[in-house]
This record gives C-alpha cells, sequence and structure tokens, in this order.
C-alpha cells in the first residue's frame, strides 16, 4: 500500500487517516453514549464501548499492518494498537475519569459495608487503566490507584475511630482480623497484585499503627479485675 517508500508520505497520510478514524468514532458515537449516564449505568456503559473499541482495533490493526510493520518503528511512532488505545482513553477517561473513578471506589466501599457489588463490571473497568498502559502502570497507578488509597485511607480512619470508641479490646481486634481478611480475600479479586501490599499497608496503618496506644489501654481495661 505505502510501496516502494515504506516511510514516505503516502505512509504518513494513512497512519494520520487511521487515527482520525478513530478519534471521530469516538467523538461521534461514543462520547455522546455516555453523556447524561451517571452511577454503574455510565461504567456499563464505558466498558461495553471499550469493548467494541478493541474489536474495532483488531481488524483496523490487521488492515494496516503494513503500517507497523515498516512506517511506525522507523518513525518511532505508536503502534497502531497503542495509538487507538490512547484515543480511546485521552478522549473518554479525559472527560470521564472522575465519575467513572468515584462510581468504582463507590462501589468497592459498598461491598466493604456487606453490601453486594458487580464485582466483574469493577474488574474490567479497572482493567481498561491496565490495558492501556501496554506493559505499563502509569495510568492505572496515576489515574485510579492512588485515588483508591487514598479513599481506602479515609474509609478505615472513619471505621476505626468509631471502634476505639465504642468498642471492647476484643471486639476491635476481631473486626481487625475481618476486615483484613476481606481485603486480602475479596478487593484483590478485582485490583492489580502490585496495589495488594500498599492497600495492606493502608488498612493495618488505619487500623493498628494508629491506635496502638488506645488499644494496649483498652487490653489492660478488659484484662482488669474491674474491667
Amino acid at each position: 500500500m505505502c510501496n516502494p517508500n515504506p516511510t514516505g508520505g503516502m505512509c504518513e497520510v494513512l497512519y494520520e487517516k487511521y487515527n482520525d478514524v478513530f478519534k471521530d468514532y469516538i467523538n461521534s458515537q461514543v462520547l455522546p453514549s455516555l453523556q447524561g449516564k451517571e452511577d454503574e449505568a455510565l461504567v456499563k456503559e464505558t466498558v461495553k464501548r471499550w469493548s467494541n473499541h478493541k474489536v474495532m482495533t483488531r481488524w483496523l490493526v490487521r488492515f494496516f499492518h503494513y503500517l507497523d510493520r515498516y512506517f511506525a518503528p522507523k518513525r518511532k511512532l505508536p503502534t497502531l494498537q497503542d495509538s487507538a488505545l490512547l484515543s480511546f482513553y485521552n478522549l473518554v477517561f479525559g472527560e470521564f475519569n472522575n465519575q467513572i473513578r468515584d462510581v468504582v471506589l463507590s462501589m468497592i466501599n459498598q461491598e466493604r459495608e456487606g453490601e453486594g457489588i458487580d464485582q466483574t463490571l469493577v474488574k474490567n473497568i479497572v482493567g481498561i487503566y491496565v490495558d492501556v498502559g501496554q506493559g505499563s502502570m502509569k495510568y492505572y497507578e496515576r489515574d485510579f490507584e492512588e485515588a483508591m488509597l487514598k479513599a481506602t485511607a479515609a474509609f478505615y480512619s472513619t471505621k476505626a475511630a468509631n471502634w476505639i470508641k465504642n468498642g471492647s479490646y476484643n471486639d476491635y481486634m476481631l473486626k481487625v482480623e475481618c476486615y483484613l481478611k476481606h481485603e486480602r480475600e475479596t478487593v484483590s479479586c478485582y485490583l492489580q497484585n502490585t496495589s495488594q501490599k500498599k492497600l495492606l499497608e493502608i488498612v493495618e496503618y488505619e487500623l493498628i499503627s494508629v491506635y496502638e496506644n488506645e488499644m494496649k489501654e483498652k487490653k489492660q481495661a478488659d484484662e482488669s479485675p474491674e474491667g
């Protein structure tokens, strides 16, 4: 298609056209489908559109494979797949990331409170942050994990303050054990493995380290004859 010059002007035009196809489609079809949606409806539509986008990308990459083989490497440009995924991410998450992330964090907290949630939906939306990185965790860490860890700290800070005030030492430790188990077994099902250590450190800090002195006092009071 671009012969005889694999890095010439025609290939450059085709590369630009390839990217324009995605940008035009996202602006005309994807963004309007998300506007006006809230809560889980927004997340579900985003996951659906992302799935469709990956199918579209797969077919167009095959059609323009020559650009990936010669033109993009010579010009040190993103691969066709990387370019397509980033187009979606930059346009969609550039506008909706805060809303999407807040919904997901709310769902995670709902599950911590014992409510049932759509774990597959959470896993799929979190997967977008990972997929778009193509081996890098940059987008996941910057656009999701950082806020998730802050939300986790806030959640357990509030819980711990209430528990330490109103319960016994044994009651407190049972709750700590229960929630640590939850974070290991449940939340980690839909977060990346790289988050687990950070997450558990935050939970342990908020539930144990912050109230270390109070816990000692409660334990002594509970064990004393007058306790």
